[in-house]
């Protein structure tokens, strides 16, 4: 009598995708009110941007208030990154000021500050990864000394989150002394490649700025990403937009993704959408679902009469675009276009121009306050 051996229980696949909306995009909510939407919406997790009505980082009995935040996550069930993007958290004058690169080393010394609280914070929320950016060379500072100011700045908040376990994601930021992947890999180098450090991809830059597609992004991207964040946007304007509204073809991005083996979060990033925040996160995430669904689908050879793939589409909004503001950011590396999903290369005129938020609102979303010309 022969004796089968009995099957291997399958184990379950791990989904490949995780999604995630910031709370930068949902400024005011109360942070309690804004976990309870994305739970509801069904959102796997957050990105917390530390700010003084999110978890303020600078507050008194800073670690209670973090205890009970890491609670409320557990019981709905979200996992979370933790954001160091807060406009005004360290100087109520000077967006995002002062930054890793500034003249003053007392200046310098508040931001790296800030970076340390958001590691020890991380930890205690359990976080998968800390982000940040190193910020604008200021007028005057030669690329030479920008480098060693962000190289000295950063070597600390490397070491503490190498100590806490969770990684440190730099996020390479158009019109940044770190603007593009090349230049993440620069500061990984001078750095000494530490294992701490890692890439926060901003998929909407990568349409922006890079000379590569966004697809080709993320998988160039792979080995180093431990944050994503997705938007759309345009060829050379530094606009993050809704779905729908720019220029990616996002499947492509997310089969991309899915090669990867990347399991954090990928996070909504729309901070300039507050005044209408639950509705854009509430659109967000089927198309999301549908970009992925797509993305993870084989296809068939195309036939003699096959229909050629569609891009997801948000639901239809009608109003005003945002007028286009006068500054430009540094030109790019490259002059040259990334081919998009069609093979059709984006005109751009080689330098990135940031936009002003428009005060007329689509037909049926609230009213939008303009906050300035970078996110």
């Amino acid at each position: 009598m022969t004796r089968r051996t009995p099957p291997v229980p399958s184990r379950p696949a791990v989904p490949p995708f995780r999604f995630g909306y910031g709370t930068n995009g949902l400024a005011d909510l109360r942070l309690d009110d804004a976990l309870t939407l994305l739970a509801d919406l069904g959102y796997d997790g957050v990105g917390l941007t530390l700010d003084h009505m999110h978890l303020d980082p600078l507050a008194p009995d800073l670690a209670a208030r973090t205890r009970r935040v890491a609670h409320r996550l557990a019981a709905l069930g979200l996992g979370v990154t933790v954001e160091t993007g807060a406009r005004y958290v360290l100087d109520p004058r000077r967006k995002h000021g002062p930054s890793l690169l500034d003249p003053d080393p007392d200046d310098r010394a508040r931001r790296v500050d800030l970076l340390l609280r958001a590691v020890r914070i991380a930890a205690d929320l359990g976080a998968h990864a800390v982000h940040c950016f190193s910020g604008v060379t200021p007028t005057g500072t030669d690329d030479d000394t920008a480098w060693q100011r962000l190289t000295e700045a950063l070597a600390p908040v490397v070491d503490a989150a190498a100590a806490s376990g969770v990684p440190l994601a730099v996020e390479p930021e158009p019109g940044h002394l770190l603007g593009t992947l090349a230049d993440f890999h620069r500061l990984r180098r001078a750095l000494g490649g530490p294992e701490a450090l890692g890439l926060t991809l901003d998929i909407g830059h990568c349409q922006c700025l890079e000379p590569l597609s966004p697809a080709d992004c993320v998988r160039a991207a792979g080995p180093w990403l431990r944050h994503v964040q997705i938007e759309d946007m345009r060829r050379g304007v530094h606009e993050h937009l809704p779905f729908g509204e720019g220029e990616i073809d996002f499947p492509p991005v997310l089969a991309a993704l899915a090669t990867t083996g990347y399991q954090g979060l990928t996070v909504v990033e729309l901070p300039r959408h507050s005044h209408a925040g639950p509705h854009y996160a509430t659109h967000s995430l089927p198309f999301l679902h549908t970009a992925a669904t797509s993305a993870t689908t084989p296809t068939t050879p195309a036939g003699p009469t096959a229909a050629p793939p569609t891009r997801p589409t948000a639901p239809a909004l009608t109003g005003t675009a945002p007028a286009t503001s006068t500054g430009t950011a540094p030109a790019t590396s490259t002059g040259t276009a990334p081919a998009t999903s069609t093979g059709t290369a984006p005109a751009t005129s080689g330098a990135v121009t940031d936009v002003q938020p428009s005060a007329a609102p689509p037909t049926g979303v609230p009213s939008a306050t303009p906050q300035g010309s970078t996110p």
